[in-house]
C-alpha cells in the first residue's frame, strides 16, 4: 500500500501520516482507539507483524497468517470505553467490513461482502497499548 493512499483506518489522513508510522515502529499508539485503527490498517495492508507485536503476550497466538482472498474495505468505530492516554485499559467496539473472494476464473461467484462486529479489550503494558482479546457479535 502506498504511503500517499488514504489510510485504511478511515481517517482523512494519508496512510504514511496516519497508521504507517506505527507499523514501522516510528511511534506508539497513544490510545486504545488509535491502536485499534492501526491494527485494522495492518490487516488491510498485510502488515501482520504489527498485528502480532501489538497483541498482548498473554493472549496472542504463536503466529498469524493472512486469510487468502480477504480484502478489508472499511472500519467503523461504534463506541469506546476509557482507553485514553493515562488509562490502563480500554474497550473499542467496531465494525470491520470486508470482501471474501469466492474463487477465481470466469465461472467464480462474485465476492461476498461481510462485516466483523467486535468489542475489543486493550491494556497498557510497559507504557504501551496492547490488544488483549475481543467479544464477537453475530
Amino acid at each position: 500500500m502506498r504511503s500517499t493512499a488514504p489510510c485504511p483506518c478511515g481517517s482523512d489522513e494519508p496512510f504514511g501520516r496516519c497508521c504507517l508510522p506505527l507499523h514501522l515502529g516510528e511511534c506508539q499508539a497513544e490510545t486504545a482507539e488509535q491502536l485499534m485503527r492501526a491494527r485494522y490498517s495492518a490487516y488491510a495492508a498485510d502488515h501482520l507483524d504489527y498485528v502480532w507485536q501489538t497483541w498482548h503476550p498473554r493472549t496472542r497466538p504463536a503466529d498469524l497468517t493472512a486469510e487468502v482472498g480477504l480484502t478489508w474495505t472499511g472500519l467503523e468505530i461504534l463506541h469506546t470505553v476509557e482507553g485514553l492516554s493515562g488509562d490502563e485499559s480500554g474497550q473499542v467496539e467496531f465494525l470491520a467490513h470486508y470482501l471474501q473472494n469466492s474463487g477465481s476464473g470466469h465461472s467464480a461467484p462474485a465476492d461476498a461482502a461481510g462485516t466483523l462486529h467486535e468489542r475489543s479489550r486493550f491494556a497498557v503494558r510497559a507504557r504501551r497499548w496492547f490488544y488483549v482479546d475481543g467479544e464477537l457479535f453475530r
